[in-house]
């Protein structure tokens, strides 16, 4: 299994998670040209703070106002993998629900989190993390500083009320005091706090592949403002953590709610979710809803599983094993009809080798579009130039 460590002991922001999964080997193209939707000027270099080399992302962007809806707008049209905007927007939901908790339901603007450097900070988080293709991810106690700090809202007490409130509805180990100043930005803390539901798990011993240190802007001299990363190969390469499975069934709930259901479960951390047609008592058709989720989100998710159907009961098979692939996503240039298309590649591993490469889908067809071609010839082209790697 390939897992990711992170240590945020000296603190986290979005620009640091950037910085340290790229150092680590996520796809630096794939990564860049996600940010670069929200941040053009955007440049990377490598640094030292306090004695520790890291690399330091810089967006060189301006401040920004933006409504939760402006945000997750162009979050959606970035040139990223689909499962990246789908975390990207589970970041932003919940940076937006600590701002409502925190200021009330008028609060209807999104200030440094709205901002072209934040959006371009999550979309590059969740793109590397997709690229590196872990498969969990354990997350070492988090330092969120002491003292005050300044913001859109004046002077606010570390960590700021925004940061508090994703930190209190999060699956994290928290550490105050220490050294002085905002360690960890509402920024950082969703995007841990994100990782963490959608891929928490315990640590495991294993073998380091990679480790990436990524950088703050400030360079104090008593300790290094650098958030590191680690990934890890696990001993147990051919199961990944263990997961329950939730079900229930349903023959009195519309196609259109059962739709909805199911992207509920995905945004509230469920690792996968289906609906499976079957037939009921008295011949009745109706649905399966089979939720994988993780065994500290499985009464969560089975209370909302519930809750949406209407259903008196939801089934619980716990700890089932799962196969886990070791998976990566690449990108493949290719050139079609005189254009050239970059798509990305997902391969999958077994003890190293590779079995098996799939283009995604909607780069696919995006290009296919552009190039005047069938989807099924662009992605045979794609696949075709992926597999001559070694």
């Amino acid at each position: 299994m390939r897992l990711l460590v992170i240590d945020p002991g000296f603190g986290a922001a979005g620009d640091m998670m950037c910085g340290a999964l790229l150092a680590a080997g996520a796809d630096r193209d794939m990564v860049l040209r996600a940010m670069k939707q929200a941040a053009p000027e955007l440049s990377v270099s490598q640094v030292v703070r306090c004695g520790m080399p890291a690399w330091y992302v810089r967006t060189h962007a301006g401040p920004a106002h933006r409504t939760p809806a402006e945000v997750l707008e162009i979050v959606r049209a970035a040139d990223a993998p689909p499962a990246a905007i789908d975390l990207a927007v589970r970041v932003f939901s919940r940076i937006a629900a600590a701002e409502e908790q925190v200021h009330g339901t008028h609060h209807v603007h999104f200030h440094e989190v709205g901002a072209d450097d934040a959006i371009a900070d999550v979309l590059g988080a969740c793109t590397a993390l997709v690229t590196l293709g872990v498969d969990a991810v354990h997350i070492l106690p988090l330092s969120v500083g002491s003292g005050t700090t300044v913001c859109a809202h004046g002077t606010m007490p570390v960590p700021a009320p925004a940061t508090a409130e994703i930190l209190r509805n999060a699956d994290l180990r928290v550490a105050t005091g220490g050294f002085s100043g905002e360690l960890c930005t509402p920024t950082g803390a969703a995007l841990l706090a994100e990782f963490s539901a959608s891929f928490g798990t315990n640590e495991q011993p294993g073998r380091i592949v990679s480790v990436g240190c990524g950088a703050g802007t400030r360079d104090p001299s008593d300790h290094p403002n650098v958030l590191r990363v680690m990934v890890m190969e696990t001993e147990s390469p051919l199961f990944g953590p263990a997961v329950d499975v939730l079900e229930t069934n349903v023959d009195d709930v519309s196609g259109e709610l059962l739709a909805d259901v199911v992207s509920s479960l995905m945004d509230a951390g469920a690792r996968d979710a289906c609906l499976v047609p079957v037939v009921m008592k008295k011949g009745r058709p109706g649905y399966i809803v089979r939720v994988i989720a993780l065994p500290k989100d499985s009464e969560r998710l089975a209370r909302l599983l519930a809750r949406e159907t209407g259903s008196l009961g939801v089934r619980c098979m716990p700890m089932v094993h799962r196969f886990v692939a070791d998976r990566r996503i690449s990108s493949e240039t290719v050139v079609v009809n005189g254009n050239t298309f970059t798509v990305g590649v997902k391969t999958a591993f077994m003890e190293g080798i590779p079995y098996s490469r799939k283009a995604e889908f909607d780069q696919v067809r995006d290009a296919a579009d552009a190039a005047g071609v069938s989807v099924r010839d662009m992605k045979r082209v794609v696949e075709e130039e992926a597999w001559k790697r070694e």
